[in-house]
């Protein structure tokens, strides 16, 4: 096998692009930022990511107020199971 003809140097070039697309697909599919020759990143704009930026903020209120409800709901149970019968029994007449 000889590594002075033609084909050697074009199997290089051939793995090197190889590489390359191999390397740009991984950085894709794992949510690297993706870099152009000169090592500038490449931003990829979506035209509804200010809507959906806005709709995840949007529920994210509303599942923090939905825990912290739920939260207080839970620390009252856990003073009912955890309270003497007596005292329970005492506090709920005196709401009555």
């Amino acid at each position: 096998m000889s590594f002075a003809g033609p084909n050697f140097v074009i199997a290089i070039i051939a793995l090197s692009m190889g590489a390359w697309v191999i390397t740009t697909w991984m950085r894709v599919k794992h949510g690297y930022p993706v870099t152009d020759d000169n090592g500038n990143t490449v931003h990829r704009t979506d035209p509804d990511a200010g809507r959906k930026i806005d709709l995840l903020s949007s529920e994210n209120e509303k599942l923090v107020g939905r825990i912290s409800r739920l939260e207080e709901r839970i620390a009252v149970l856990e003073r009912i199971a955890t309270d003497p019968a007596t005292r329970t029994a005492r506090e709920i007449d005196a709401l009555r």
